[in-house]
């Protein structure tokens, strides 16, 4: 049985993900941070709800604490938790968009570490933007190139920087980060644009489930891996 950790999983592509992972058999833990929605989404799923509010260090302490002594190891980590902080620019707004996106990224990885060693085949999903791929913001013939998302961009580059360096740093266990493709949901519900959450959710899955010889170090969409 593998064990899997999805944060921010109560909707989206998250809760999708779960779903998918959950009908391929895996034992799904659904992290969120309202306790009501997040034990709606796994009954719904069938899956385990843990709370994880990743901008809290007690609280992802406490939930990794919890699969720890309930599973004793942790396979498959999808760090899936983001805000699009399309808001005004100012040092909060700054602040929480790197907090989420990519210190919340820091605090449930290192959590994890001890668990997911015990893996027998332990992997890291980063489900980040290619608004962060310094590629793609500066080809004019790239939708991002139109999109001025700074702090969604600069903090999902930040998520995918380190998700390359954990991958260096941990050579034992997979770290792979993605752009699942523009999809409908509460995140972009304003542009009104985006394709299925199951369509992208397809991503993260083939990422999730990657053989033990699978690739790290990368960020990949749905055709591959994905310039930066």
């Amino acid at each position: 049985m593998t064990i899997t950790l999805i944060t921010g999983a109560n909707k989206g592509i998250g809760f999708a993900t779960a779903r998918r992972l959950r009908d391929l058999g895996h034992t799904v833990y659904i992290g969120a941070r309202d306790a009501e929605r997040g034990e709606k989404a796994a009954a719904e799923l069938g899956a385990r709800f843990v709370q994880l509010d990743v901008t809290d260090d007690a609280s992802v302490s406490a939930a990794l604490a919890r699969i720890g002594a309930e599973e004793g190891r942790l396979d498959v980590l999808v760090n899936n938790a983001g805000v699009l902080a399309n808001e005004a620019l100012d040092g909060p707004a700054a602040l929480r968009a790197f907090d989420v996106n990519a210190v919340g990224f820091v605090r449930v990885t290192e959590a994890a570490l001890p668990l997911l060693r015990q893996s027998a085949n332990p992997t890291v999903v980063t489900v980040s933007s290619s608004m962060g791929s310094f590629w793609a913001v500066t080809n004019p013939e790239r939708p991002e190139y139109q999109m001025p998302l700074a702090l969604y961009a600069a903090s999902k580059a930040a998520a995918t920087m380190l998700t390359v360096q954990y991958a260096k740093a941990h050579p034992g266990i997979k770290f792979n980060a993605l752009e699942p493709g523009t999809t409908a949901t509460d995140m972009t519900a304003a542009f009104g644009i985006g394709r299925p959450v199951e369509q992208s959710a397809d991503v993260v899955v083939r990422l999730a489930t990657l053989a033990e010889d699978g690739p790290s170090g990368t960020l990949q969409d749905e055709n591959g891996v994905l310039a930066w």
